[in-house]
């Protein structure tokens, strides 16, 4: 088994993995991990001139970038920006 295959199961592995826990801290790094394998796909789908694999790798690039950007670039915001959440309650019947 070559190292770009090897690379691409424990990476996108760990990035499903990551992607389903519960805890922020620990789903925020699956883009990381996703980002990192990215580079295998590219060599291994370019070597084995699968260009519909190369394609799909380019999408998921750019959706492990978002992660990037919404995890960990992107500066958080506050929890108090003036907007809250409306609550509305069932109506009480008369008789």
């Amino acid at each position: 088994m070559q190292i770009d295959q090897v690379a691409i199961a424990v990476l996108g592995a760990a990035a499903a993995w990551l992607s389903q826990a519960r805890s922020d801290s620990f789903r925020r790094w699956a883009c990381i991990f996703g980002m990192l394998g990215q580079p295998f796909w590219f060599y291994a789908s370019w070597k084995a001139q699968q260009w519909g694999i190369f394609a799909v790798s380019v999408l998921y690039a750019m959706a492990w970038m978002k992660g990037l950007w919404v995890h960990w670039i992107r500066p958080a915001r506050s929890r108090k920006s003036g907007i809250g959440t409306i609550q509305l309650t069932p109506e009480v019947k008369k008789k």
